[in-house]
């Protein structure tokens, strides 16, 4: 790493960190963060010319407390006249991301778009940002310290992500990534390699939920990432050879599809994930024997998020290899049928009143299709239209118009709303893209630094059978009912 200060206009920047084991395109892009000037515009001088994106630092001859001169006009936001006509890049930043439906990209920092994706659906979690909000800025004695760094990081990005339409650079929550978990930042040839989204994905849950249960941070909740993304798993544990019979209880923030030759649907892989053969010592037979262990859920969060396992490790190549098989996945997701007993009953009042509520749009809608009545069709599409887009229930109202004592229930019917995939035929290679439902209902492709709106009916064809791009990570929000 080298200092340098960087000089602008009227500007001076000092001790601006250059990573010399990243290309310049990188330092632009810190920089981009500092003056509003984007890389393809910025002019710096150094030996030998204008610095290029691709160039080798080594032979560039930068020294330490160097002060470079850098030259580029910032974007700037066009003022109107007072009674013209305002158009969407005349807004402020704000406005303008309320205008186009969506948040900002991410840039690609090298093979990063396993962490931009990673991020973008998380992003997508509203109790998962006002958790975050709430994080103090001071480290608690209870926590690591790049814990606590990663989940200031986190918070900051995702604020940066609110407040911006331009694509932001994830310098600061990349570093301190690699930092907290040096997996991350493994070099091949001076090039970070590409990565795991779902490693990621899990590591960085993992972080939030050790930062975001701390007991200096919350009381009320004292596990705020296992209450979002949780699932407490019974199983049931038998030796067929022996007798042999136990049960154990685990928490997981995913459920595993697997794939094989007979599985075409995500309720198939879901069946299979949920059992599996162990080999371990047997007590009564005084030596390893094989045991099925069969899983029911025992407790849904309010984000379920479903992997589908398509890397797996080849022996014979000595290298991951991925299941290209397709795999459908429905827009709604019923997990019933996964549930232990207990879980069941439980669901079947709430599951009850959904049912009721449906039936009634149901005939309603039904009754507005034979009225004529243009003032009924108004009438009607005020009553269809669902308390938010997400599906999730409003806050109920008393006859009175107040707020109720009354409680949100879960059903075990989920809504899709955020798909991570992977392009590509190498498990070590290959792009990784998030697909995101917005609070509009709208869909938008987060590839990197480019979000492109999608159509609904395109978000379940993701599904595998080729080189297009195919799910690798589903995330589902909770249908809920007030009780």
């Amino acid at each position: 790493m080298l200092t340098v200060s960087v000089k602008w206009q009227k500007e001076l920047f000092p001790k601006v960190e250059i990573d010399t084991s990243q290309p310049p395109y990188v330092f632009k892009c810190q920089l981009h963060d500092l003056t509003g000037v984007p890389p393809e515009r910025q002019k710096i001088m150094v030996k030998g010319g204008l610095l290029k994106d691709d160039a080798n630092w080594a032979t560039l001859g930068v020294k330490e407390g160097q002060k470079l001169m850098m030259m580029g006009t910032a974007d700037e936001i066009v003022k109107t006249p007072e009674k013209g006509p305002v158009f969407m890049e005349d807004l402020p930043e704000e406005e303008q991301m309320v205008a186009v439906g969506h948040t900002a990209g991410l840039f690609n920092l090298g093979n990063t778009c396993y962490m931009n994706s990673t991020v973008q659906c998380l992003h997508s979690v509203p109790e998962l940002k006002s958790a975050l909000v709430s994080y103090p800025s001071q480290k608690s004695s209870d926590l690591d310290h790049t814990s606590h760094m990663l989940t200031a990081a986190t918070r900051e990005l995702f604020n940066e992500l609110d407040k911006s339409v331009k694509p932001v650079a994830p310098m600061q929550f990349w570093m301190v990534l690699r930092k907290k978990y040096p997996q991350f930042g493994q070099l091949h040839n001076g090039v970070y390699m590409q990565q795991d989204a779902e490693e990621c994905w899990t590591q960085l849950l993992y972080t939030l939920s050790q930062s975001l249960r701390s007991p200096s941070f919350s009381s009320e909740n004292p596990d705020t990432i296992k209450a979002l993304f949780g699932i407490e798993l019974v199983s049931r544990v038998h030796c067929q050879e022996s007798g042999e019979e136990s049960s154990e209880t685990e928490s997981v923030y995913s459920l595993k599809c697997h794939i094989s030759q007979e599985v075409n649907h995500l309720h198939e892989g879901l069946k299979h994930g949920l059992k599996s053969e162990l080999e371990k010592a047997s007590p009564c037979l005084g030596r390893s024997a094989i045991y099925l262990k069969e899983s029911r859920i025992n407790a849904l969060p309010r984000y379920l998020t479903v992997q589908f396992v398509r890397f797996f490790w080849k022996r014979e190549s000595n290298q991951k290899a991925k299941i290209l098989r397709k795999v459908d996945y429905p827009l709604q997701l019923d997990v019933y049928d996964f549930c232990s007993d207990d879980l069941c009953k439980k669901l079947e009042a709430p599951r009850q009143i959904l049912r009721d509520e449906e039936g009634k749009k149901a005939g309603l809608k039904a009754k507005e299709k034979t009225s004529g009545s243009k003032d009924n069709d108004v009438k009607m599409t005020d009553v269809e239209r669902p308390s938010n887009e997400s599906g999730e229930s409003s806050k109920p109202t008393s006859k009175e118009g107040g707020p109720t004592d009354k409680k949100s229930h879960l059903t075990g019917i989920y809504d899709l709303v955020a798909v991570l995939t992977h392009k590509g035929r190498s498990a070590d290679s290959g792009h990784y893209v998030a697909w995101v439902k917005q609070e509009s209902g709208k869909w938008i492709e987060f590839d990197d630094d480019n979000p492109v709106p999608q159509r609904e009916e395109d978000i379940t064809k993701l599904s595998g059978g080729g080189d297009w791009h195919m799910a690798y990570i589903c995330m589902y929000k909770a249908r809920t009912v007030p009780m």
